[in-house]
């Protein structure tokens, strides 16, 4: 992921796990209190999005990307145990960027509003944790193709910056 820079676009293939506001909340209390987690972080890339219910013949519902900053007070915990990427929309706060740098993850955006079309990527969807949260139990997702932008790079370089 070093070599991403800032503006890139990727089609991402492989395992990314969805989660939301409760659901990182959760996991910086497990981390707190040294409770196992339901997932790996180490290397996880964990895209902010909570699915809609899934139609009969479907994989997924709409699975459109959530505001990342709703996420900015729990990344940097998660970021230090381990995730390297998050996918989202919007720009994060100087702490997460902070915390990107230093361990060298990246922040990726996709395109909002388009959940119904973002859904036909992913081709294997399971509840993996925390499943009392409904839609913000954690997912994981195989995707193929995931349209993915380069917000914020391994070197702290934001899109919104408007330097």
């Amino acid at each position: 992921m070093d070599k991403l820079k800032t503006g890139d676009k990727v089609l991402f293939s492989g395992t990314l796990f969805t989660a939301r506001d409760q659901a990182h909340k959760r996991l910086v209390e497990y981390i707190k209190y040294g409770k196992k987690l339901p997932i790996n972080l180490k290397g996880a890339l964990i895209y902010y999005c909570g699915p809609t219910k899934t139609l009969p013949g479907k994989v997924i519902g709409s699975c459109g990307p959530t505001t990342s900053s709703r996420m900015d007070q729990f990344s940097p915990a998660l970021i230090k145990a381990g995730v390297s990427g998050m996918i989202g929309k919007g720009s994060r706060s100087k702490e997460v960027i902070e915390a990107i740098k230093k361990y060298k993850a990246i922040y990726f955006v996709t395109y909002a509003g388009c959940g119904a079309l973002l859904s036909k990527y992913v081709k294997r969807s399971k509840v993996v944790g925390f499943s009392d949260l409904g839609p913000e139990a954690i997912r994981e997702l195989e995707v193929e193709d995931f349209p993915l932008i380069v917000a914020v790079d391994t070197r702290g370089r934001s899109i919104y910056d408007s330097k």
